[in-house]
């Protein structure tokens, strides 16, 4: 995007410059998001036209554009964390398996689909599906109900300790930490892996 826009010709030195900005916007939005203080389409939109504020490009129309071209782009972007696929068949062969996501719904339909993923799952739960986000109790009640389990004999195995981790722990559910950047935390976690390959170990 930052090549087919031709960011660098209006002014934006280079896309590593153009991330690091995108990335901090963008986690902020996401944690409005979760409030629901503004809707996935204000997201969408500002998390480019913000960042473009920063480097002096006030255009709305380039800020639409961009984010309507993520949009289409990113579920055809499959690249995965090693060792899932492998992870997968090993776990769906012993357990029931289920996604609880806040992503936009029709973004984590088509990466499901076009990452070969959806096959290893019996329920998907969108935020959007259960009208409450992760951390927010209410996510988790819903996708005990939808897959037919029980909190005190289900497992969330999730990478972010303020959304997954403390959201399932509030739940009573047992918490699996995936620490991929190995990342310092003072948090109380029933298990923790530094990779997905760890996980076969544990289960």
């Amino acid at each position: 995007m930052f090549e087919n826009f031709q960011l660098k010709a209006k002014g934006i030195e280079s896309y590593e410059s153009f991330r690091e900005k995108y990335v901090v916007i963008n986690k902020a939005l996401w944690a409005m998001y979760r409030e629901d203080l503004i809707k996935k389409e204000e997201l969408n939109f500002r998390r480019f036209y913000d960042t473009l504020i920063l480097f002096g490009i006030n255009d709305r129309v380039l800020g639409e554009v961009m984010a309507s071209a993520f949009l289409k782009g990113i579920t055809s972007k499959t690249y995965l964390f090693p060792y899932t696929r492998e992870l997968l068949d090993y776990l769906s062969a012993k357990y029931p398996l289920h996604i609880i996501t806040n992503g936009f719904e029709e973004v984590q339909y088509g990466k499901l689909k076009n990452s070969g993923l959806g096959k290893y799952f019996t329920t998907i739960i969108t935020s959007e599906a259960a009208g409450s986000k992760k951390p927010d109790p209410e996510i988790f009640r819903y996708a005990l109900k939808e897959a037919g389990a029980k909190a005190t004999e289900s497992l969330m195995i999730g990478d972010d300790l303020e959304i997954d981790i403390a959201g399932a722990k509030h739940m009573g559910i047992d918490q699996l930490f995936v620490n991929h950047d190995s990342k310092k935390h003072n948090e109380t976690v029933t298990m923790e892996v530094f990779s997905l390959i760890e996980i076969m170990e544990l289960l």
